[in-house]
C-alpha cells in the first residue's frame, strides 16, 4: 500500500490525486520551515485573509511545528494562494513576499494571521500592512518600494497557479505525497496522516 492511500484510509479524508507539486521560486528557502533532507515535504496552499487558514496558523501549526519540522521529520513550504472573494488577501501575500526579500517572512505571516480580524475588511489595509512590517524588523523604504511597484505580484500569482494546477480548490490546502489534504484539520489528524508515511518510509527495503 503506498503511503498516500495509507493515510487517506487513516484519516478517514479524501485526498485528490494531484498531478505536480506547487511551482515554487527563488524565495522558496526564505518560506520554508524545516530540513531540506526531511524525509516528508508538505505544500501549505494559503489565503491570509482566510479565517480557517488563520485558525490553522494559530491552533495547529506550533504543534506541526516543534513536532515534525523541528524534529527533522518534515519540511514546510508556504504556497500562497489568495482567492478572489478576499480582495486584501492578494496584497497580504504581496507583503509576505517581499518580506521574504529581506528575511522576514515568517514574522511578517504570524503577524498577518496574529491581526487578521484588525486588517481583513479594510479599505485601505497598505499603512496597516507597512505598520506590521516594521515590527516584524524589515526595513521599510524597501519594503514599501517593494509592495508599491508591485514586486512579487507576478510571484504570487504563479504561486496561485501552481496550487490549482495541484488540486486544491480551498484554503487551507496541503499538498503532501501526491495528494491534497483539504481544510484547517486538528493536529490529530496530521499526526495520523504523517505518522503513516513516515512508517512507509522506514519499511520500505
Amino acid at each position: 500500500m503506498t503511503s498516500r492511500f495509507a493515510l487517506a484510509a487513516l484519516a478517514g479524508i479524501a485526498l485528490a490525486a494531484a498531478p505536480a507539486a506547487p511551482v515554487q521560486d527563488d524565495l522558496r528557502a526564505a518560506r520554508t520551515k524545516g530540513s531540506a533532507s526531511a524525509p516528508v515535504t508538505i505544500y501549505e496552499m494559503s489565503d491570509f485573509q482566510c479565517p480557517w487558514c488563520g485558525r490553522f496558523a494559530r491552533e495547529t501549526m506550533p504543534a506541526l511545528d516543534s513536532e515534525y519540522i523541528r524534529t527533522g521529520k518534515v519540511r514546510l513550504v508556504f504556497v500562497n494562494f489568495p482567492l478572489p472573494m478576499h480582495p486584501n488577501a492578494g496584497p497580504a501575500a504581496e507583503l509576505a513576499m517581499c518580506a521574504a526579500r529581506q528575511g522576514k517572512f515568517w514574522p511578517v505571516h504570524d503577524l498577518l494571521f496574529r491581526h487578521q480580524e484588525r486588517w481583513a475588511e479594510l479599505r485601505e489595509p497598505g499603512a496597516y500592512f507597512l505598520a506590521l512590517g516594521d515590527s516584524a524588523g524589515a526595513d521599510r523604504d524597501a519594503l514599501a518600494t517593494c509592495v508599491r511597484t508591485g514586486a512579487t505580484r507576478e510571484m504570487v500569482q504563479r504561486d496561485a497557479e501552481g496550487a490549482a494546477r495541484s488540486g486544491a480548490r480551498s484554503t487551507p490546502s496541503f499538498y503532501i505525497e501526491g495528494g491534497i489534504l483539504p481544510g484547517a484539520q486538528p493536529i490529530a489528524v496530521f499526526r495520523e496522516v504523517l505518522d503513516s508515511i513516515l512508517t512507509a518510509r522506514q519499511q520500505r527495503p
